[in-house]
């Protein structure tokens, strides 16, 4: 799209970064299934490889049908740049990766997704970083944490599995006073919902396999950019500010600007990393993005009605639904997710495991799967599945107690989602 009028979210969902193919006039992003791509002349290809020259030249790096997908969801998070990568976790890591070395250290929430958890307290030990985890309503814990070695602040803007809603903008202070990114994963909320980086977010994080492609095919995740970071203001992010051997002394901040931190993703992060999406996977979330819009709603206008009346029966303990006034959440909704609270939360049965197991494999229209966010509803015991590697204070932490059960609630209709809900719990207590 030209530059020019400022279009709303819902033209943009279908139309930022996508144009006609050049060559046959399709207007379908196509699916440029090839690996590498022919260079003018050598000069060409010389300067490609140098940086001096934005281009295609192998698709570890660069691809056509990403890179609509990547501007797409750059604009409609208001950034100046995206990576896309293979999965969310991969972006998790892509995100780290120029901003840590050895003994450096991650502020983490403490209410995260379990494989996040994980990956933060076990994985990323095996480069020499670290995490603190921290409850990040917990402002002044927040600050405590952040030391001399911390490089980064992390949470998520809808808690996975409960649904709870961030401050962001209190922690986008906090980590802006201590001269560190924010990064937010923003995969529960989308930009339709959250705007992470006009409440103060460096990056921002998604796996694009759940909300954004919708339709539970492909895997993704992408990294995007706010361009607002001084990656040269101190000297805690050497790989941004200093010269870079690979590039014969070339300094991404200073040659790039604000687009420092996409550059490096592609030119260093993809290139060695190699965490490549591939074109079909893109194709795909592209399709599902220009319905975004359409699909939040509804996700959001389902998850009110069936959570308040989840918390109205009496087989269920309490909804952790951010949408419902009971919430500690309720006010901050307003503040971080104008448009709604989403469409995840988290219903604690009375019975404990035992009633959750039998609840879930009750299920009809629920699909018991380790997913989110797609159109169908999706239900999971996460204490036995997608937390199970944590401790039972981490579940608790995290929201993930043995008698919870995460719900991600789909597009179908809400009376149909409600009498499935009310057989399965009256199943469960039989």
């Amino acid at each position: 799209m030209s530059d020019g009028p400022t279009y709303g979210f819902d033209t943009l969902q279908i139309h930022a970064g996508a144009r006609p193919d050049p060559a046959t006039g399709a207007r379908q992003t196509p699916i440029y299934q090839s690996t590498a791509y022919v260079f003018r002349d050598a000069e060409h290809a010389a300067a490609l490889f140098n940086l001096q020259e934005v281009g295609y030249i192998y698709s570890r790096l660069t691809n056509p049908t990403v890179a609509v997908l990547q501007e797409r969801i750059a604009t409609l998070e208001g950034g100046v740049g995206a990576v896309c990568c293979s999965s969310g976790h991969a972006a998790q890591i892509m995100a780290l990766f120029p901003l840590m070395q050895p003994g450096c250290n991650v502020v983490a929430s403490t209410r995260l997704y379990g494989g996040t958890v994980t990956q933060f307290s076990q994985t990323i030990k095996r480069f020499g970083w670290s995490a603190k985890f921290v409850d990040t309503d917990d402002l002044d814990a927040v600050k405590d944490a952040i030391d001399e070695n911390t490089r980064v602040v992390f949470c998520e803007s809808i808690a996975n599995p409960g649904g709870y809603i961030t401050d962001i903008e209190a922690l986008a202070g906090i980590a802006d006073g201590a001269g560190v990114p924010l990064i937010v994963d923003n995969t529960s909320a989308t930009p339709y919902l959250c705007n992470p980086i006009s409440l103060g977010a460096t990056l921002v994080v998604h796996s694009t396999t759940k909300y954004l492609t919708g339709n539970g095919t492909v895997t993704g995740g992408c990294i995007v950019d706010s361009g607002k970071f001084d990656w040269s203001a101190n000297d805690k992010f050497p790989s941004l500010s200093e010269a870079e051997p690979a590039y014969h002394g070339l300094k991404f901040h200073e040659t790039f600007g604000p687009l420092a931190f996409t550059f490096h993703g592609i030119a260093i992060g993809l290139r060695d990393l190699g965490m490549t999406m591939n074109p079909q996977a893109a194709h795909y979330t592209l399709m599902g993005i220009e319905t975004l819009s359409l699909r939040m709603e509804r996700h959001v206008e389902n998850a009110k009605t069936v959570a308040g009346w989840l918390e109205s029966h009496d087989l269920v303990d309490y909804v952790t639904y951010a949408g419902l006034p009971s919430s500690p959440y309720y006010e901050r909704v307003a503040k971080v997710c104008p448009k709604g609270a989403g469409g995840l939360f988290t219903v604690a049965l009375k019975g404990g495991y035992e009633a959750c197991v039998k609840f879930v494999d009750s299920l009809e229209i629920f699909s018991h799967v380790a997913n989110l966010g797609d159109a169908r509803s999706l239900v999971i015991h996460s204490a036995s599945t997608t937390h199970r590697q944590l401790t039972p204070e981490q579940q608790e932490a995290a929201g993930a107690g043995p008698n919870v059960v995460r719900i991600s609630i789909g597009i179908e209709n809400s009376e149909d989602l409600i009498a499935d809900l009310d057989q399965a719990l009256n199943t469960a207590h039989s």
